[in-house]
């Protein structure tokens, strides 16, 4: 981190004299090439939701959560609406453009305007929705709308140091990581250290560059195979 040194002598960070605390994300339709985001709604997301999770083989992309899996529809009802009602984490369903329906959700969270600074959270995607383009393109729509739409300086993620795959996820997406936090929460009765990840605003030309390159039409053969990984469009000139 660049620096400059007070009266005393002392490092201290970069004035920001224009700096001015930023708006909260509200809950917006948010439209992509592939997909679209829209703030969750028990009524018209939630039988879809239902069904989308529903078709997991067992319950293992709930085990690094704080809820699920639901065994009934009431239950997950119950929780879709709460998560209907929150706006801090503002939960989004990703829905398929071509089908019309809801595959998976994730949010916004850890909202803090004052420092420009937020996190992606609460990602849950169903088998419909894992490894898709629509996946990739439903987290490029959040970043894109926390950096050029809000002009956040700061996009995190964060997960269980255990959830290799999250870890990988977050590599992929260009995430940098930046340490442990060792006994961070006690959650499903058990410890956790967590795994901080960021982009900051400096980072995120390039990043929008490699989402931009990799979700091209071009970029995919006739049968949907990527030409390029999204890690080598983004580090290309």
């Amino acid at each position: 981190m660049s620096h400059t040194t007070n009266e005393y002598g002392q490092p201290i960070g970069e004035p920001l004299p224009d700096w001015q605390p930023r708006a909260l994300p509200q809950p917006d339709v948010l439209e992509g090439r592939y997909c679209r985001l829209e703030p969750l709604s028990v009524a018209q997301h939630g039988e879809a939701l239902f069904a989308a999770w529903a078709l997991a083989e067992d319950g293992r992309d709930w085990t690094y959560l704080f809820a699920g899996p639901f065994h009934s529809k009431a239950e997950f009802m119950a929780y879709a609406q709460q998560m209907e009602n929150s706006r801090d984490p503002l939960h989004f369903a990703v829905i398929d453009r071509e089908s019309g329906r809801a595959l998976g959700t994730l949010a916004l969270m850890r909202i803090e305007p004052k420092h420009g600074v937020m996190e992606v959270g609460h990602v849950t995607f169903s088998p419909l929705l894992k490894q898709t383009r629509m996946a990739t393109e439903a987290h490029f729509l959040l970043m894109r709308y926390a950096f050029d739409q809000l002009g956040y300086r700061r996009y995190e993620w964060k997960c269980d140091s255990l959830n290799a795959p999250s870890r990988r996820a977050a590599a992929r997406l260009g995430f940098q990581y930046e340490g442990e936090f060792r006994q961070a929460i006690v959650y499903r009765g058990r410890t956790r250290d967590t795994s901080w990840f960021s982009i900051i605003d400096s980072e995120w030309p390039q990043v929008k560059q490699g989402f931009e390159r990799w979700l091209a039409a071009d970029n995919f053969s006739a049968d949907g195979q990527q030409k390029h990984k999204l890690e080598a469009l983004r580090q290309r000139p």
